[in-house]
């Protein structure tokens, strides 16, 4: 008998990790289907079939463009899409990724319909209710079926909150990821060699969460730093249109001269100079863990993180969007290596571990 899986998805990181449970899916034909629904959350113009090409994966089934507009409407118009899908699809479970709205309006649907819900990266806290990721995620954990946590310290936050039932470390599905395209991407990408770049002669850094660009005084002290360690070493800045748009509003656009700004990149070129990195500097949960993975320092430019075992292993440090703090962290970790850590976030087999719960619970 076929087990039927809905997974729904709204943002670049979220295929790229559901890439990983889509592949194993495929080695299980007959067994399990797949039915991936964009939400259309974040409109990404790389998100084209070439992205869906580099991860293997079949374009979604369904994508109902909802961008745009404020967290209520957003949702809503999401939760009413899903919904339809799920009625006329009628799967036997629905798969959610991490934190987004689209995770949420995934969450709700399902649950109003009895559809049991699998939650991949549960457990995961902030201890920030002004983050709308972290409403999203609690909000998450508290319908779904089966809480695949990332880590133990993802198990302990919910055991604290009272949650037992269902909880199961898997593994990070990111790991799975970076394991499957490090090599892959060394060989593919051209991306130090377009910008001149040599390996561990750079500084990789990325800035999108509203917290920093909504914030001119955070958004100023984040790329003032930037523009200071770029007078020691080249910095290449993947720029979202909106972030540049926010730059040019607050006058802050000319700090951009210093750097390397590019366009957001493609999934493989982005594996490729977080691999050669000298540093990575970043407000991005991916690209945190990431920097863990390739062994690459890293600092958080938040007040906060979820991945505390980078922090607590000296691979990462949180510097909030201080320009200070962030160049006292830049001369430590840019000159010291870390000593290498244990393995937190798995073996590289979390997709597999997920799929086996899944279609334990469906026969229980």
């Amino acid at each position: 008998m076929t087990c039927k899986i809905v997974t729904i998805v709204g943002a670049r990181p979220q295929f790229i990790k559901a890439a990983a449970v889509s592949r194993e899916i495929l080695k299980h034909p007959g067994k399990i289907e797949e039915v991936m629904v964009h939400t259309g959350q974040h409109y990404d113009p790389n998100m084209s079939q070439v992205f869906f090409d580099e991860l293997e994966i079949p374009a979604p089934r369904y994508n109902l463009e909802v961008s745009g507009g404020g967290h209520g409407a957003m949702t809503g118009r999401m939760l009413e899409g899903i919904e339809q899908i799920l009625l006329d699809e009628k799967p036997d479970w629905v798969l959610i990724y991490g934190d987004t709205n689209s995770t949420l309006a995934g969450a709700l649907a399902a649950a109003k319909l009895h559809i049991p819900v699998a939650h991949v990266e549960a457990g995961l806290r902030s201890f920030n209710m002004r983050m709308p990721e972290e409403v999203n995620r609690i909000l998450a954990d508290r319908v779904s079926t089966l809480l695949l946590c990332p880590t133990e310290v993802a198990v302990g936050n919910l055991a604290r909150e009272g949650v037992a039932n269902g909880v199961h470390n898997v593994g990070d599905v990111m790991y799975d990821v970076a394991l499957y395209y490090r090599e892959r991407a060394k060989a593919q990408s051209k991306i130090l060699q377009t910008h001149g770049l040599r390996e561990k002669g750079f500084a990789l850094a990325t800035c999108h969460r509203a917290e920093n660009t909504d914030d001119p005084a955070r958004l100023e002290g984040i790329v003032s730093a930037l523009a200071e360690i770029a007078v020691e070493i080249p910095v290449i800045l993947p720029l979202h249109p909106r972030t540049r748009k926010l730059l040019q509003q607050f006058g802050l656009e000319h700090h951009l001269d210093a750097l390397i700004v590019v366009d957001p990149l493609p999934f493989l070129d982005m594996v490729a100079l977080e691999q050669a990195a000298k540093v990575i500097l970043t407000d991005s949960g991916g690209v945190q863990k990431e920097a863990f993975f390739y062994q690459v320092p890293c600092i958080t430019m938040r007040d906060e993180t979820e991945w505390v075992e980078t922090v607590d292993l000296g691979w990462n440090r949180v510097t909030g969007a201080a320009r200070e703090m962030i160049l006292d962290a830049y001369a430590s970790m840019a000159t010291r290596m870390p000593k290498a850590g244990g393995e937190p976030y798995g073996d590289g087999g979390a997709a597999g571990r997920i799929l086996a719960l899944i279609a334990d619970s469906a026969r229980a």
